[in-house]
């Protein structure tokens, strides 16, 4: 992984500094990663960049068109706690299971919202005969007072959609322009879609306590007379009242935000926690079996395990 950074502050600053009057923009670039066999672009977390509000992990899967007998996405089962996994489906079509019994197959357009909570395991795979696929997986953090609530699964066939001066906009999460996403959220947070039907250039507006981040996901994208190519997250930090974005025809772009979580988190492998002993716990559980992650017992292959832990459990 290579990172570019425009500014002297430190990574975990939520200002990126104003010079000769404006304000910078701290450049990320991706690593890739192989998901359940599709290979991934991964700019959350980073040695310079952890955390955009409670957004913690962001991975830009696809395009990716499977050829001859590939069989696409295949996840296997694995446990989570302590976050929710919001995946945004731009092409293809995949069948998430989990360890409550929901079955349910997202489409382009919509989005899947699991909240791990206490404990969930689940699987993804795209559904027989799909030959393609394009997604934005992401992780939010849960806010310590929430970080043991009870699992559940939330599916969103529906978002608020409009299109302004050539681009399409989806509304995630959260509220943007007017608009408020029914999409379920323990903190405050937003995620925006933009698709360009042709070159365009847009002004939006931010919330000046929200820190931002705008990944690329189609093509190359200006942002204030910079340049960002895709899969490289701009990072906005806090204090700017809006932002002028430049997209090319066939352009698409995320934007994600929200308040500062304001609390340290730690993620190893599928788990978020708020220290140590939690995930070492969680670990342990999963590795034995415990009823706490639950069964799928549809699934046709082996439950995926994690790697030894990096500190003395």
């Amino acid at each position: 992984m290579s990172t570019q950074i425009q500014d002297t502050e430190p990574a975990s600053s939520l200002d990126c500094p104003v010079v000769d009057g404006r304000r910078r923009i701290q450049h990320v670039s991706p690593r890739t990663a192989d998901v359940g066999g599709i290979p991934v672009n991964r700019v959350l977390p980073s040695r310079h960049r952890r955390l955009i509000g409670a957004w913690c992990f962001l991975d830009h899967a696809g395009p990716s068109v499977f050829m001859g007998d590939a069989r696409g996405l295949r996840v296997g089962p694995h446990p989570h706690i302590g976050l929710q996994t919001f995946t945004w489906m731009i092409e293809g079509e995949v069948l998430h299971r989990d360890s409550l019994g929901n079955r349910q197959v997202i489409r382009p357009g919509q989005v899947n919202l699991m909240t791990a909570g206490r404990g969930i395991s689940h699987t993804e795979e795209s559904v027989p005969g799909e030959t393609r696929l394009h997604a934005a997986q992401l992780w939010i953090a849960l806010p310590d007072a929430d970080r043991r609530t009870d699992p559940r699964f939330d599916h969103y066939p529906t978002l608020p959609a409009w299109e302004t001066q050539g681009i399409d906009f989806t509304l995630l999460i959260g509220e943007f322009a007017g608009r408020r996403a029914p999409t379920l959220a323990f903190s405050e947070l937003v995620g925006l879609d933009l698709a360009s039907r042709e070159a365009s250039a847009v002004e939006l507006p931010l919330r000046q306590d929200f820190e931002y981040g705008v990944l690329s996901l189609e093509g190359e994208i200006g942002i204030e007379g910079e340049a960002f190519a895709p899969n490289e997250l701009a990072y906005l930090g806090r204090g700017r009242d809006a932002v002028t974005l430049s997209l090319p025809a066939g352009g698409r772009a995320i934007l994600i935000g929200g308040e500062p979580l304001g609390e340290e988190i730690l993620i190893w492998w599928n788990f978020v926690g708020h220290g140590k002993g939690e995930i070492a716990e969680a670990q342990r559980d999963w590795e034995a079996g415990a009823e706490r992650f639950g069964r799928i017992p549809d699934y046709d292959g082996d439950r995926l395990m994690p790697p030894p832990l990096p500190w003395k459990a």
